[in-house]
């Protein structure tokens, strides 16, 4: 699992193209993004492609890291060369991560599962989507020794938070990652052009219908609509099931009342690690300090909730400052290459996240695809990191990088 190595990968490859044989996923991630929205349904490419707006955070996020530029120092002997990390406890063959992104089973019947199955043999951890197709218990037995996090949107309804970080607790995650940014859906443009939303269709709430506490608060509601409709058959009473458990979903998804001090909740319900995923203001970082959590992920949750948001990469110096080491320090939103976890490294994040390249790979090629979208970005970090002259993460300091005018 850990002995991943880029040069042997690299050769690889070539080696494949003497026979005619080419990555079905292309290492180029804007021919990639490309590749896998002709074979998207639109509804997919506008749900998992697009932003907020006008697309500008997006933007941002990736002309961020053009503001920042490697200084590759010569003759410093990278012949030997270690690319792991260790970040909340866990050792890391990469120092990254799989974000989690929701409803993959609009680009593959295997969704969530096959994202496991696709980041399992790499060891790089994949952060459960509160919004998956599949049971996060279900995933959690195709992940091996792999280590793996659940996300988690705080819902308006206190016990099924609880049951939540319970059940993540039970099924072996190490840790909780609190998205802070969705108390309401951003304004997606290309979402609301072709009227669409994935959810009220049943897709992407496989977390809530395999919970008792959600499937309980159902089944009240069905109850109150068959006692309109006297469905008696059991084909037509789980209809009005299904249709109960979309409405309530979409009644308690998210609270925007939430505060600092709801924090204490959530630590008082789990032993695990609670990590805010969605700071990007260096007062809200002294805050995740103050308040006692384990770990932040600077995000812009990428690009798809504020348009016009600063990019995360230009957020991450003054969080890094402010946090001072006490907590880990993590960022997603455009990474897209080993040059850009670079960077990240070089201004003092401890790991990166990475987003949409992985659903690419999952469109193309299922469980093979995440995992060859894993490798190439493994191999671009290695080999980015030995030609800057650093033989591991330790040695990837500021001094490392320029900051253009």
């Amino acid at each position: 699992m850990n002995n991943f190595k880029a040069l042997d990968y690299q050769a690889k490859t070539y080696i494949a193209g003497l026979a005619g044989t080419v990555p079905i996923c292309s290492p180029d991630w804007a021919k990639l993004e490309q590749q896998a929205v002709e074979k998207m349904s639109p509804e997919a490419a506008s749900y998992i492609v697009a932003g907020a707006g006008l697309q500008k955070t997006i933007d941002n996020n990736r002309s961020g890291f053009d503001k920042f530029q490697i200084v590759p120092r010569m003759l410093r002997n990278v012949e030997e060369r270690d690319a792991s990390t260790r970040v909340l406890g866990l050792n890391l063959p990469s120092p990254f991560m799989l974000c989690p992104i929701g409803v993959a089973e609009m680009v593959h019947p295997d969704a969530d599962l096959a994202i496991t199955r696709g980041a399992a043999p790499t060891g790089i951890p994949y952060i459960f989507s509160n919004q998956a197709s599949f049971p996060m218990e279900a995933c959690a037995k195709e992940m091996g020794d792999t280590p793996f996090f659940f996300q988690l949107y705080w819902s308006k309804s206190r016990d099924l938070v609880a049951n939540f970080v319970r059940r993540a607790e039970n099924c072996g995650a190490k840790g909780i990652v609190l998205t802070l940014d969705t108390t309401f859906m951003g304004w997606r443009t290309r979402d609301l052009d072709i009227a669409y939303l994935p959810f009220l269709q049943g897709k992407g709430i496989a977390q809530y219908t395999s919970d008792p506490v959600f499937m309980k608060m159902a089944m009240e509601e069905a109850q109150k609509d068959n006692s309109e409709n006297h469905a008696h058959d059991s084909a037509e009473f789980k209809k009005i099931m299904g249709m109960a458990c979309v409405r309530l979903f979409t009644q308690i998804y998210t609270n925007s009342t939430t505060t600092w001090d709801d924090l204490a909740f959530l630590r008082e319900h789990t032993k695990l690690p609670i990590i805010l995923k969605g700071i990007l203001h260096k007062d809200d970082a002294g805050l995740a300090v103050e308040y006692g959590m384990d770990g932040i992920i600077v995000s812009n949750h990428g690009g798809r909730q504020v348009d016009g948001a600063i990019s995360t990469i230009e957020a991450l110096p003054s969080i890094v400052q402010k946090v001072n080491k006490k907590i880990p320090v993590m960022l997603d939103s455009g990474i897209r290459g080993g040059a850009d976890v670079f960077k990240a490294l070089a201004l003092g994040a401890d790991a990166v996240c990475l987003g949409r390249p992985h659903i690419y790979g999952l469109t193309l090629d299922g469980a093979e695809g995440v995992t060859e979208v894993i490798r190439q970005l493994q191999a671009d970090f290695e080999l980015t990191m030995a030609l800057a002259g650093c033989k591991n993460v330790a040695e990837i300091t500021k001094a490392t990088i320029t900051r253009t005018l």
